[in-house]
């Protein structure tokens, strides 16, 4: 008697293709939808850029300064001995200014090499040395600091071979200055977005999101702006500029 052989089941059996097909148009529909939500939440936000700006008058300077004496490679000591006069008399006529002598930051002296450039680095030709010290005075007094800076010829009178490094003007309170100007450039960046969204018929909304950008603290009247933010330190008067980046909602 023929035996009957079963066929049984295969666990390695394709699915149909009208599966692949109905998972196809399911991922379709859901980024079609996605693609349109997003679309549509675009058109219905704006983005624009509001600015604020204030005048400061800065309220701390920076003096740096130095003195120098050139003396022979055979003669370093009295080199030496040379600057440590020099510093008496540069301590004292800050004293008869009116800086405390604990206000000046009075650094090491340097030697140095003159330069010339027929023998830069040629240590065995080098028949002399440039002895240097640095004077720094911070200070809130603005104006006297600068008026000081301008009237060294004392110095220059005594033989002290004293000059002028930078003079540097900061702002201690730009911090607390640039939160209150955050809210100013918002209303600025409002302002715009009404103008704008009233030209097309629509109306502005709610303030959906802000980004706040680099701070510019500028000399008055300057336009040289810098994407990574900047910070003038030559002049007393200067102007505060911040920007953000806000999106409202169209109605």
């Amino acid at each position: 008697m023929e035996e009957t052989k079963s066929s049984g089941c295969s666990c390695n059996k394709m699915p149909h293709p009208g599966v692949f097909i109905g998972v196809c148009l399911v991922i379709a529909a859901a980024i079609f939808s996605w693609a349109f939500y997003n679309s549509r939440n675009q058109e219905d936000s704006l983005s624009v850029t509001g600015s604020a700006k204030q005048p400061i008058t800065s309220d701390t300077v920076k003096w740096t300064g130095n003195f120098t004496r050139t003396v022979p490679t055979t003669d370093l000591k009295s080199g030496y001995e040379e600057m440590n006069q020099d510093l008496v008399i540069v301590k004292k006529f800050f004293k008869d200014q009116g800086v405390d002598e604990q206000d000046l930051g009075i650094a090491p002296v340097t030697m140095e090499q003159p330069y010339n450039p027929t023998n830069y680095g040629d240590t065995e030709s080098v028949k002399e040395y440039v002895l240097r010290q640095t004077i720094e005075i911070q200070s809130n007094d603005v104006q006297k600091i600068t008026a000081l800076s301008k009237s060294i010829q004392p110095l220059i009178n005594q033989g002290v071979i004293f000059s002028t490094q930078s003079v540097e003007y900061y702002y201690s309170k730009l911090p607390d200055l640039r939160v209150q100007m955050l809210g100013e450039a918002v209303k600025d960046a409002q302002v715009r977005a009404n103008e704008i969204a009233k030209n097309s018929g629509r109306g502005v909304g709610a303030l959906k999101s802000a980004g706040v950008g680099v701070v510019q603290v500028l000399p008055v009247n300057s336009v040289e702006v810098s994407d990574y933010g900047a910070y003038d330190t030559s002049s007393i008067q200067k102007e505060v500029m911040v920007t953000v980046k806000a999106a409202f909602t169209l109605k």
